[in-house]
């Protein structure tokens, strides 16, 4: 038994039922017994997964070809920058602010992450600043970058009985082992999101809703900036991530490199992570004001966005350097590897009045 099931059981042995959400909350974020509350985790191959900054510099390099085309797209202001939320230890920072020479700020509400994040940056001096909130961005022109941060976002579990769509509470039971229990939706927000999700399919179906996620979104509009939005994460369109296939849902536990849906087991030492729902997440971006631009596979994307840097390799004989860029290259883009299961989206967001 965790530490943070022990929380949990106190809580639950007075009778008290837990979203799912209220659950992956602390086992994600509790500042000391949380997955990722006391400071940044080990990312890559000594890790439980990588992302595409874990992969290598090229992922950086290529954010800052993307960023360069943003402040000619915006006219080129003499103020712009570059934002970034979820930078966790800064690798992304580093490898952005090494191929460009924009500003650079960091939306960080944890101050441990931000400790490590200010040691790593250090020599890139008064470039990079921080704020605790998206509000308190500066009303500058930017582009801003979010690398797998909606899917790390609690979500709330709904199964179909047949004629309804009931809420899985969480519940320990007679022994102290945490269980789902099926019942009434928790919040009329909730219930607003359920009413929009589709009824013809089997007993038993079940599925996430990302409240969270989609508050992000709308806070995000309201941020002071302007300029383009980047998101990139791993998820699904509303036809794929409703398939009758996709019976179990999508949240999963990782840990050491593996995966499984044990999400109630070993609570704050393993990630847990659900797919995006980018139909849902566009939609409310749209809502919010924000105009979408592009939305396709990573691999798509960065292939094309790389194309410049690949010219500049024709004629000449790979030296070990670029072969190393290369073998980052084909990670990020290939379909076998992330090409195909991230997504990018981008979306631009005028200037506020």
């Amino acid at each position: 038994m965790t530490a943070l099931h022990q929380i949990l059981l106190n809580r639950l042995h007075s009778g008290e039922r837990l979203t799912f959400a209220e659950v992956m909350t602390q086992a994600l974020y509790h500042p000391e017994q949380g997955y990722y509350g006391p400071g940044p985790r080990r990312i890559g191959r000594s890790g439980d997964f990588y992302t595409s900054v874990s992969v290598g510099p090229l992922y950086g390099r290529l954010l800052a070809t993307l960023a360069q085309q943003t402040f000619e797209k915006l006219g080129q202001p003499s103020d712009f920058c570059v934002v970034e939320q979820a930078a966790h230890d800064g690798q992304l920072a580093e490898d952005v602010l090494s191929s460009c020479d924009f500003d650079y700020v960091i939306v960080e509400p944890n101050p441990r992450y931000e400790a490590v994040q200010k040691v790593k940056l250090a020599a890139f001096g008064h470039r990079v600043s921080w704020v605790s909130r998206l509000a308190d961005l500066p009303a500058r022109p930017a582009l801003f970058l979010c690398n797998e941060l909606p899917d790390a976002m609690p979500v709330h579990l709904v199964r179909w009985d047949g004629s309804t769509w009931q809420e899985l509470w969480v519940k320990a039971d007679d022994h102290g082992r945490l269980q789902f229990d099926p019942g009434p939706v928790s919040t009329d927000e909730l219930s607003a999101e359920v009413a929009r999700l589709p009824l013809d399919l089997p007993v038993g179906y079940t599925t996430e809703i990302g409240l969270a996620s989609l508050n992000w979104l709308r806070e995000l509009a309201l941020a002071p900036f302007h300029g383009e939005i980047f998101i990139a994460d791993y998820g699904l369109d509303h036809e794929e991530l409703y398939s009758t296939e996709r019976h179990t849902g999508t949240i999963r536990r990782y840990r050491d490199h593996k995966t499984d849906d044990h999400v109630l087991e070993d609570l704050g030492e393993c990630d847990l992570t659900t797919h995006v729902n980018f139909t849902r997440l566009m939609e409310v971006g749209e809502a919010a004001g924000l105009k979408q631009q592009l939305y396709s596979h990573q691999g798509r994307y960065l292939g094309k966005l790389g194309l410049p840097w690949l010219a500049t390799l024709e004629g000449q004989p790979p030296d070990t350097a670029t072969q190393a860029l290369l073998r980052q290259y084909h990670s990020l883009t290939h379909p076998a590897f992330m090409g195909r299961s991230f997504r990018v989206l981008l979306m631009a967001k005028e200037k506020t009045p």
